[in-house]
């Protein structure tokens, strides 16, 4: 099995006092449905599973009166099985086909005699659908691709060369040599196969990248069925929008021009297309800013954007033909930019950080303009063999205005700090994380 980060939350979820159900969403093919089934089968004595699209019958539990004694009866007679207080999982498999399960959770849950584990990989494009949603019944994790850390470990990193590299990373130490080398080239297969779990085994298993990239198109393929099923209207421009995405990322600013699409397409009539992709889990959005001010999102022009794929694989697979030869030659520097760029969009994302850049006349472009709390990040990812030279770092940085105290440079270099500028390889993204909120956080609320 391979180890996802997100199994740990599982536990946490499962050992909580205050259960909910648990609701766990994210894009086609990244691993849910295999990741719920391993952690019930491993944590309860009775796991029972409804997928509403390979069992459509099992939507008629759902269908009438919402009281509990009904829809356990109900359960029980459609899986044949015993249902065993506080030892049972019970697993619905892409709810957003049964808008009205999702409405039960509610009195599932205050019921509390079992535990309940939803999923769905479009779930943001149907919620219109849902009758009623139940508001405090559930907890939701959003799940993404395999990030290089997850990578990494499936690859045989092991843990005690992880952490060696993290201590030099927190302590801005040069990486030991070999290991930089040796990650370096492991990011660049990263680049190429992504984070999908089918085709991250895949490579481990063959080191085949034909086969990896085979498996890659039919994924590409089922986004773009999912797109003519589920999407309600304009399939076609989501699907246009869908395909031009490898070749506007190329372009030299790589803003998303709706003009490469139709001479006469307008933001108001293509704006729900590029939201049903994001709600689809298929595209990363990356707003322009204004300037770099806390909070950034008073600050963004909706309008401008830039829009990666979800995973890096899929956009070497979307892409020119042969690209992952030359990104295993080390040729990141040629018409790659653009695919380094969308694996770092990826990964920040999967790091909880909101996607923004800035590009600004008089100052230049800076890839992405991060929020951490009230501190602003600014970070390029750089290519090519120049990555000290950073103009657009320098200007903002010299702007007291904006009063911004670090900067980061992601480059194929080692590990070194000059000033304000930090200079990263491209492998420690792995430890490039959002601020999260403690589990527990008391304060004192006695007013004088």
């Amino acid at each position: 099995m391979l180890y996802r980060k997100i199994y740990d939350e599982l536990n946490k979820w499962r050992n909580s006092n205050l259960k909910k159900a648990l609701l766990l969403t994210g894009a086609r093919q990244i691993g849910k449905t295999y990741l719920i089934r391993k952690f019930g089968e491993s944590n309860y004595d009775n796991f029972l599973e409804i997928n509403f699209i390979t069992q459509p019958k099992a939507a008629a539990i759902f269908s009438g009166n919402l009281d509990i004694e009904t829809l356990i009866v109900g359960l029980t007679a459609y899986l044949r099985k015993p249902l065993v207080q506080g030892k049972t999982l019970v697993f619905l498999d892409e709810i957003q086909e049964c808008p009205n399960a999702r409405t039960a959770i509610k009195f599932l849950v205050e019921d509390g005699r079992f535990d309940y584990i939803e999923s769905g990989s479009l779930l943001g494009v149907n919620y219109k659908e849902v009758p009623s949603y139940p508001v405090g019944y559930e907890e939701i994790l959003q799940m993404y691709p395999m990030d290089f850390e997850e990578f990494s470990l499936a690859n045989g990193v092991p843990t005690g060369t992880l952490a060696t590299i993290k201590n030099a990373y927190e302590h801005k130490e040069p990486v030991n040599e070999a290991v930089h080398q040796t990650m370096m080239t492991l990011f660049r297969y990263y680049v190429i196969v992504g984070g999908m779990p089918e085709v991250v085994q895949k490579f481990v298993d063959t080191h085949d990248i034909g086969e990896v990239v085979k498996l890659q198109k039919d994924i590409l393929s089922l986004y773009r069925q999912d797109i003519t099923k589920y999407s309600k209207e304009s399939k076609n421009r989501i699907k246009d929008i869908f395909d031009r995405i490898p070749a506007e990322l190329n372009t030299q600013n790589r803003r998303f021009m709706l003009s490469d699409i139709s001479k006469s397409a307008r933001m108001n009539r293509y704006e729900s297309s590029f939201l049903w992709l994001k709600d689809a889990g298929v595209a990363l959005p990356c707003y322009n800013i204004t300037e770099p001010k806390a909070p950034l999102m008073l600050n963004e022009k909706s309008s401008l954007f830039r829009l990666y794929l979800s995973d890096t694989g899929l956009l070497c697979a979307a892409s020119m033909e042969n690209v992952q030869f030359s990104i295993l030659a080390g040729d990141l520097d040629v018409n790659m930019g653009s695919i380094l760029e969308n694996t770092f969009a990826q990964l920040l994302t999967s790091a909880n950080f909101e996607l923004r850049y800035m590009n600004k006349k008089g100052i230049g472009e800076i890839d992405f303009v991060l929020q951490r709390g009230a501190e602003i990040i600014l970070t390029e990812i750089k290519s090519g063999v120049d990555y000290t030279i950073h103009s657009a770092i320098n200007n903002v940085l010299d702007v007291g205005d904006w009063d911004i105290q670090h900067a980061y440079v992601f480059c194929d270099g080692n590990i070194q700090s000059t000033n304000k500028i930090t200079y990263l390889p491209w492998y420690t993204i792995m430890f490039f994380s959002q601020e999260t909120m403690p589990d527990h956080l008391i304060v004192d609320v006695k007013l004088p």
